[in-house]
This record gives structure tokens, C-alpha cells and sequence, in this order.
């Protein structure tokens, strides 16, 4: 079953954003991509990925943190659409995640 929510959607002719949760192994990964000529221009390259991985065993607090039924994985992503949304979602649910101590990794490439 697949289980995701998009947290951030833009299409214009200079760019196309993506950024989706989902769970994979049992971990929250939030998912982004950027392609396009302003992306080109900023970065050199015409798109530019990057993904946050919440490992299973830090997730209890983030249910807890956002007041969702531990385990309850529709919920857990639904709160964090209303919570994490717009192009700075990535940034945002990262600086939350390290104000609470909760361990995540993030990984970007162009």
C-alpha cells in the first residue's frame, strides 16, 4: 500500500516543484524535487532533489508532537500537510524536528 501526501505542488513554465511524505521500510521520507530554468540559474543544473528520511524508531515522538495515534500512518502524514505545506515545508519540518530532538538525515543533490 502506497502512503503519501504532497505537501507542496508549483508548475510554471520556469519551474516545476514537487514535494511529497511518504513511508518507505517503515520510515517517514519527505521527497522534493525542483526542475526547470530557475533552477538552472540558481543551482547550474536544471533540477535539484532532496529528501529527509525520519528513521522508524525517532517517528513515536513526531506522533506524539503532532498529536496523532502512534502508528496511525494516514494521520501522521495528514498532520503534517496541514502543518508542513508551501514551498519551505522541507526547511520548516527540519528546523521543528531539531528544535524537538528528533534525529532525522538530509540529503541533496544537483
Amino acid at each position: 500500500m502506497n502512503e503519501f501526501i504532497t505537501l507542496h505542488h508549483l508548475e510554471r513554465e520556469d519551474i516545476k516543484i514537487d514535494i511529497v511524505a511518504r513511508f518507505e521500510k517503515g520510515n517517514l521520507i519527505i521527497d522534493g524535487y525542483d526542475i526547470g530554468k530557475t533552477v538552472k540559474e540558481a543551482w547550474g543544473d536544471s533540477d535539484y532533489e532532496y529528501v529527509m528520511t525520519i528513521p522508524a524508531g525517532n517517528l513515536p515522538a513526531l506522533y506524539r508532537l503532532l498529536e496523532v495515534e502512534v502508528g496511525d500512518r494516514k494521520a501522521l502524514l495528514e498532520a503534517v500537510a496541514r502543518r508542513f505545506h508551501g514551498n519551505r515545508c522541507f526547511s520548516s519540518l527540519g528546523k521543528f524536528l531539531d528544535q524537538n530532538g528528533i534525529d532525522h538525515e538530509t540529503f541533496t543533490w544537483a
